[in-house]
């Protein structure tokens, strides 16, 4: 693990100590504390990984994969399930290598998410990594809708020496996406990232501004790969995976970014959302600076969850 790794994974594993204190001691007292593996052992691990914020749908689907391990495996030792529960949830939040395609084609990224989850820090922080990767980078201020952002932007592309096509406030943000496909193309850019506004209590009219702004990539950018990202706040636990779901319907998900996973995180929400809406985590924020997203690992994640240390493998 480099320094930079072993410092995230430092941060990810003190961010999800609120989780790891609910899921992990319960779950620990339920293996040690059962002779033997039954109905009602399996009953309380439920339990466990329902109010850890798994969601049903998750919890249902790895106590399946445990109970099919149990019994492939004659296992009769319910500590000795431990490491196949571990195991059940890596495997459900497998990201695979096409995750992160964008980065190597022309693109266009488009983020979206509710104000206050930190969406904008995060395309600042995502134009950084991709700068550090010596892509050229646009950023397309179409967040027209709060004031502040602009001015946020304006930093982190001056921080990330990025071009940025911003309006004033109020300005069409279909209108700033086409000048920053213009522009994109001028500077032979590899990735144009948009900022989007994201107003749920008023779905119709972001629906309508999405519409718009994909009409105008479809018509100018063809060629483009497209992803459109959503940013979550982790410390809303069952609120974000609504905010997901309703998102899902206006936009044509492709990933997930989970912000804010330094504090007080409700970190199996991560493994719901996956689960539920089969859209992957791409990426997690632990705090302010530019390291402190980093792409998803879900060996990392589950590792920082159960506090399990891969050098010690403890």
């Amino acid at each position: 693990m480099s320094d930079e790794k072993k410092g995230f994974f430092k941060r990810l594993v003190s961010g999800l100590t609120k989780t790891r204190d609910s899921i992990v001691s319960s779950m620990d007292s339920i293996f040690k504390g059962f002779s033997k593996i039954d109905e009602e052992f399996y009953e309380e691990l439920e339990e466990v990984l329902i109010m850890g914020d798994l969601g049903v749908q998750a919890t249902y689907a790895i106590l399946d994969d445990l109970r099919a391990k149990v019994k492939e495996q004659k296992i009769k030792e319910p500590i000795e399930c431990k490491q196949l529960l571990i195991d059940s949830i890596k495997e459900q939040m497998h990201v695979g290598e096409t995750a992160y395609e964008f980065e190597n084609k022309t693109s266009v990224v488009l983020v979206i998410g509710v104000n206050g989850v930190g969406k904008t820090t995060t395309i600042g922080k995502l134009a950084g990594k991709l700068r550090a990767n010596n892509k050229k980078v646009v950023l397309a201020a179409a967040d027209t809708f709060r004031a502040a952002a602009g001015e946020q932007l304006v930093e982190w592309a001056r921080r990330a020496d990025a071009e940025l096509i911003g309006g004033q406030d109020g300005a069409d943000p279909a209108a700033i996406v086409y000048d920053a496909v213009a522009a994109a193309k001028a500077r032979h850019a590899d990735v144009l990232l948009c900022d989007t506004a994201g107003r749920l209590h008023n779905k119709k009219n972001l629906m309508e501004e999405l519409k718009k702004i994909n009409r105008v990539l479809e018509r100018e950018y063809p060629e483009a790969y497209r992803e459109t990202l959503v940013v979550l706040d982790g410390t809303t636990g069952q609120n974000a995976l609504a905010q997901a779901r309703e998102f899902n319907e206006v936009a044509d998900i492709t990933g997930i970014v989970l912000t804010k996973m330094d504090g007080s995180a409700k970190g199996g929400i991560a493994v719901a959302i996956q689960s539920e809406l089969k859209i992957p985590v791409k990426y997690i924020g632990v705090g302010e600076s530019i390291e402190d997203l980093q792409k998803f690992d879900s060996d990392e994640f589950v590792n920082a969850l159960f506090y399990v240390d891969e050098t010690t493998n403890q």
